[in-house]
């Protein structure tokens, strides 16, 4: 009775979310919405979180009556990837995702209390009208719950790819970012119907939008460095079309996240963020028509069926649609912010966000364009690292410089001799670009490293002259953000700059040679794990008066049958071993191996600018606790 406890909690959230969207229309005529709509709200989050614990509860137990557990799970799966197998499927990610949607309209219900009642009104009715779609995809389309008669003996096993923790932790995390979005998506919906666009709704905006935007940045931190130890192939970033999924979103928040300070803060940018609050939610919408519909093939998509892909599809023009036409028909009435001179931190801003903007339709283009193609011509083309890498590269380096500068101007205007605080950040660029010589590189590495020193300084320079226990969690979350982007973009550099790579076919006893690395190849043995077997090499390496020693395995799966590569790295002060076994050819054995510098700092950096954003999350949050506090004793 699990499986028809669990569906049955989804049919009554469901019903729930059709009367909160119906009180939300029949507005004052019903009495206190609030007094409907809170308690609604929090029933569909309760309702939908007991649906989501019953399957994983028929994961854990693998109860092979149920369709969705047959195919993907096994009995001899470690707990782990039992649990995590859960959502590591279509109908079981979508359940997530409503999951979170529902939980995230039952926490704005409890705790929003700024905005007008009529706004309020509206923005419940637009969370209920995406909750109460995608419960009509998952009952109608995508059942989690369905029977399986009779039940087999076995099942058939969790894709090999993704038994890994990552599993546990990465989906989840991103899930959490994108449906945060939908938050910020209905308060501009909202907003916009009532036509209340102002400081109150920023304020009412940012948490949310914040919250998203840090897990989004652990979210697609976590899952390149997942890529890069489980899949081989040495990279960080391949530019997959369900890899650019995430990216996208996270982009349009940040420009969102940017827009709504100075939204919150000055009264300004208020079209803008409207914009792009709706933009961000669709670029998750897209997102998630692009890994659930199948017309991707990756390692990430899990829907094969074209009828799921054709409703979701109808969902995202419905929603993202209406929501552009409704602005189209109200953004005449959304009263002009505070003006600024182009000189000053909004114009910092701006141009930051026209550049996040064209990075955005960049990456949307490049993922979306092989789908065109193929749709009118039948002529199947891949937009791959080149494309990506020449074009984005630069708007990339031209953000950096902005970030040099943004947080050292004033609000509104900013006169010359305050622009002489930018001279050191673009000293130490120079300098660092002249040193970049001293070695061979090419011209995007060379200037990657020198922004990355210059806007290392930059990031910091907010925190001169000030008492560093009475700043503003705020302001050390902007500058830890800040220093983040120039750790990363470090990282990224040093990588393309430094990565040495040796790919040969080696004799046991054969030595290698990557960067200053010596590599031996001691020995090969058969290895046996929980679900595998595998052939596990071991390597010693030497570098001066270092020897280390890695075991790359070769792992074959029975259920289903799958060949995956296990990477072995080393992480050391200055960079990683990272090596790979192939197949046998003969007495030889394939070997890849890469001696990557300083390429830790790539995830080092997406940490310090998830950290950063939650410093500014608790920070802005405890000062409203205080506000509160204050108000309260002078009431």
């Amino acid at each position: 009775m699990i499986a028809e406890a669990g569906l049955a909690a989804l049919w009554l959230a469901a019903a729930l979310a059709l009367l909160q969207l119906g009180a939300a229309i029949a507005g004052p005529r019903v009495g206190d919405v609030r007094a409907v709509a809170v308690p609604t709200a929090v029933a569909q989050g309760v309702l939908t979180l007991f649906a989501f614990a019953m399957l994983i509860w028929l994961f854990v137990r693998t109860d092979l009556s149920v369709e969705l557990v047959a195919a993907n799970s096994h009995s001899m799966k470690p707990f782990i990837y039992r649990f995590s197998g859960a959502w590591g499927n279509h109908e079981g990610s979508m359940l997530l995702w409503v999951t979170v949607l529902a939980v995230a309209g039952a926490g704005l219900a409890l705790v929003e209390r700024r905005l007008p009642p009529e706004t309020m009104r509206a923005t419940l009715g637009a969370q209920a009208a995406l909750a109460l779609g995608f419960f009509g995809f998952l009952l109608i389309a995508s059942n989690p719950f369905a029977r399986l008669y009779p039940a087999p003996a076995e099942g058939q096993g969790l894709n090999p790819l993704l038994q890994d923790p990552g599993l546990a932790f990465h989906p989840p995390t991103l899930y959490l970012g994108y449906v945060g979005l939908s938050v910020a998506f209905s308060l501009a919906v909202g907003a916009l119907i009532t036509r209340e666009v102002g400081p109150a709704l920023a304020r009412a905006m940012r948490p949310w939008v914040l919250g998203a935007w840090v897990l989004l940045t652990l979210g697609i931190t976590a899952g390149s460095y997942w890529a890069y130890y489980e899949l081989g192939w040495g990279g960080w970033w391949f530019w997959d079309p369900v890899e650019n999924a995430s990216l996208m979103p996270w982009l349009a928040a940040t420009a969102l996240l940017h827009s709504v300070n100075v939204l919150a803060a000055r009264g300004g940018l208020r079209s803008w963020t409207i914009m792009l609050a709706v933009v961000a939610f669709s670029m998750s919408m897209v997102g998630t028509f692009l890994v659930r519909s199948g017309i991707l093939t990756s390692v990430h998509s899990f829907a094969v069926d074209p009828e799921r892909g054709s409703f979701i599809l109808g969902l995202l023009v419905l929603y993202v649609g209406g929501a552009l036409a409704l602005f189209a028909a109200r953004v005449g009435t959304v009263r002009e912010g505070a003006r600024f001179e182009l000189v000053s931190r909004e114009g910092a801003l701006v141009a930051n966000n026209l550049l996040l903007t064209v990075l955005l339709g960049v990456v949307f283009v490049g993922t979306l364009y092989p789908i065109f193609v193929e749709a009118a011509t039948g002529d199947k083309i891949s937009v791959g690292p080149p494309y990506f890498n020449a074009v984005s590269g630069p708007i990339t380096l031209v953000l950096a410089l902005l970030l040099f500068i943004g947080p050292l101007l004033n609000w509104r205007r900013d006169r010359r001799p305050n622009l002489r605080r930018i001279a050191l950040p673009l000293v130490v660029t120079v300098l660092a670009l002249a040193a970049t010589f001293l070695a061979d590189m090419s011209l995007l590495a060379r200037l990657g490293l020198a922004f990355a020193a210059g806007l290392a300084v930059a990031s910091l320079l907010p925190l001169a002259g000030r008492n560093l226990r009475r700043t503003p969690l705020a302001t050390w979350g902007m500058v830890i953000s800040h220093l983040g982007v120039a750790v990363a973009l470090a990282g990224a550099a040093s990588d393309t700059a430094f990565t040495r790579e040796t790919l040969a076919a080696a004799r046991p006893g054969e030595v290698l040679s990557v960067g200053p690395w010596s590599v031996r190849l001691a020995g090969v043995d058969p290895v046996a794990g929980p679900n595998w077997t595998a052939v596990e090499g071991h390597l010693v390496a030497t570098r001066g008066g270092t020897t280390i020693r890695l075991d790359p395995q070769s792992r074959t799966f029975s259920d289903p049958p799958t060949e995956t590569s296990e990477a072995a790295i080393r992480t050391l002060f200055d960079g990683q071993l990272y090596t790979v076994l192939g197949h046998r050819e003969g007495e030889r054995w394939q070997l890849r191996l890469w001696w990557k510098p300083f390429v830790t700092l790539i995830w080092l950096g997406g940490a310090l600018i998830a950290l950063g954003g939650a410093l500014a999350l608790v920070g802005r949050w405890w000062r409203g606790r205080r506000q509160r506090r204050s108000e309260e004793a002078f009431a």
